[in-house]
C-alpha cells in the first residue's frame, strides 16, 4: 500500500458533477431551478431557470379595466403590495394628467413605507433562517406581522390589499392609526435592535455573508440592477431621492449605500433602510395636511353612495366607471417608483378606452436574476443560499 503522502491527486480520474438545485429545494422559493456544474463544492457553471408561475400579469391587465388591474399588481411583489399599487396608479394618473390631493400623497407615502418595512423584514429574516438563524427569523416575522396588522386596519386586508385608486386611495387613514403606529414603531425598534445584535457581529453569519455573491458597480449597472442590490455596490441611486414623487420631496431621509457589493452589504443596506422608512413615516404623520385623499374629477373617482342613489348624474357616473372603466386618453407613458427591490416601472399604452392596450412592467427582481450566474460561479455551493436570499427574488415579479 502506498503512503498517503505519495499519492498524486492528478492521477485520479475526476469529472464535474451536474446537479439540479431546485425547484423543490426550499431555498429556491418555488419555481426556480439552478443547473449546477460542480468541481467538488466549487460551482464551475450555473444555469438558472426562473420557471413558470403562469400568472400572465401583463396580459391579464390588458383584458381588464384600469381599476381592475390593482388586484394583479398586489401579486407582483406580495410582501410589499402597496408599493406596486401606488406605482401603477401613478402611471395612469400621468396619462390622465391629474393630480392627487396633498393628503392622498402623504397617505400613499406612509403606507408605501410601511409596505417597504414588510418587504425588508421578510428578506432579512428569511435569509437568516436559511443560514440557520432561527431566532432572528422569529423576530423579523413578528415585526412583519405587526406591519400586516396596520395593513389590515387601513385596507381591510393583510396581504393583497387593492388599496390604491386612480386619483388617490380607497379610504383615509382610520382615526386610531397614529396611536397604533406609535405602539408598532416602539416594538419595531426593539425588533431591529434584536436582529442587529443577533446577526451583524455574529462570526458565523459574517463568514457566510462577507465576500460572497460579490458584484462590481459596473457589472451591476450593466445588468440593470436597482434598489438595495445596486446601492450595496456603492451606487447612490434611489428614485425617491433622485426623482421625488408623492411626499418624498417634503421629508428628510438618508439613502444607505454599501461599498463592496457582497451579501453582507446587501444585508446592511436593507437593515438601514428599515430605520429610514420609520423616519419617513414619523415625518409624514407630523406634517400630514388636511383635506380629501382623492381628486374631485368625476371621470375618475366613483361618486359617493348618496349621490349614486339620489341623483341621475351620480348613477350614470358610477355605471360608466364600473362597466366601461376610466377612459384614459390615447398615449403612452413609462412611470417609475422605488419598490421594495428598487425601481419598479410601468410602461402603459392607452388606445383611449377603459382598458390598457399594452402593459409592460419593469420588475426589479427580473434583472437581478440575470446576474446570478456571475455572482455564483467560482464560489462554493453553500454560497448560493445567501446570494439568492439577498437578491430577494420574488416569483410574482419575474414570471413572464
Amino acid at each position: 500500500m502506498p503512503e498517503l503522502e505519495d499519492l498524486d491527486v492528478n492521477e485520479f480520474h475526476t469529472e464535474p458533477m451536474v446537479l439540479n438545485m431546485g425547484p423543490s429545494h426550499p431555498a429556491m422559493h418555488g419555481t426556480v431551478r439552478m443547473v449546477l456544474t460542480l468541481d467538488g463544492e466549487t460551482v464551475v457553471k450555473c444555469d438558472p431557470e426562473i420557471g413558470y408561475l403562469h400568472r400572465g400579469f401583463e396580459k391579464e391587465c390588458e383584458s381588464a379595466t384600469y381599476t381592475q388591474c390593482f388586484p394583479y399588481t398586489d401579486r407582483l411583489n406580495y410582501v410589499s403590495p402597496l408599493l406596486n399599487n401606488f406605482g401603477f396608479a401613478l402611471a395612469v394618473e400621468k396619462l390622465l394628467e391629474i393630480e392627487v390631493p396633498p393628503r392622498g400623497n402623504y397617505v400613499r407615502t406612509i403606507m408605501g413605507e410601511i409596505s417597504r418595512i414588510s418587504d425588508h423584514l421578510t428578506c432579512l429574516s428569511a435569509g437568516a433562517l436559511e443560514l440557520g438563524g432561527f431566532s432572528a427569523f422569529l423576530y423579523g416575522i413578528e415585526g412583519r406581522e405587526l406591519i400586516w396588522d396596520l395593513h389590515e386596519t387601513v385596507t381591510g386586508a393583510r396581504l393583497t390589499t387593492s388599496y390604491a385608486r386612480i386619483g388617490g386611495v380607497r379610504d383615509d387613514l382610520p382615526e386610531d392609526f397614529v396611536p397604533m403606529w406609535k405602539m408598532t414603531r416602539e416594538r419595531l425598534n426593539d425588533i431591529w435592535n434584536d436582529v442587529n445584535d443577533l446577526l451583524t457581529r455574529n462570526r458565523i453569519f459574517m463568514d457566510r455573508m462577507q465576500g460572497t455573491g460579490v458584484i462590481t458597480p459596473e457589472e451591476a449597472i450593466s445588468h440593470g440592477f436597482v434598489g438595495p442590490c445596486l446601492r450595496s455596490t456603492g451606487v447612490d441611486y434611489d428614485v425617491r431621492k433622485d426623482h421625488p414623487y408623492f411626499a418624498y420631496g417634503e421629508v428628510d431621509f438618508e439613502v444607505p449605500v454599501g461599498s463592496t457589493g457582497d451579501n453582507f452589504d446587501r444585508y446592511l443596506v436593507r437593515l438601514a433602510e428599515t430605520k429610514q422608512s420609520i423616519r419617513i413615516i414619523d415625518q409624514c404623520l407630523a406634517k400630514m395636511p388636511g383635506g380629501p385623499v382623492n381628486c374631485d374629477d368625476p371621470r375618475v373617482v366613483l361618486p359617493a353612495k348618496h349621490d349614486v342613489y339620489n341623483s341621475i348624474e351620480g348613477m350614470i357616473n358610477h355605471f360608466k366607471i364600473i362597466f366601461e372603466g376610466i377612459q384614459v386618453p390615447a398615449g403612452e407613458i413609462y412611470s417609475y417608483t422605488e419598490g421594495g427591490n428598487g425601481e419598479l416601472g410601468y410602461y402603459i399604452v392607452s388606445n383611449g378606452t377603459g382598458k390598457p392596450w399594452k402593459v409592460k412592467v419593469r420588475s426589479p427582481s427580473f434583472y437581478m436574476m440575470s446576474a446570478v450566474t456571475k455572482m455564483i460561479e467560482g464560489g462554493m455551493i453553500a454560497d448560493i443560499i445567501p446570494t439568492f436570499d439577498t437578491i430577494n427574488m420574488i416569483g410574482g415579479e419575474i414570471d413572464r
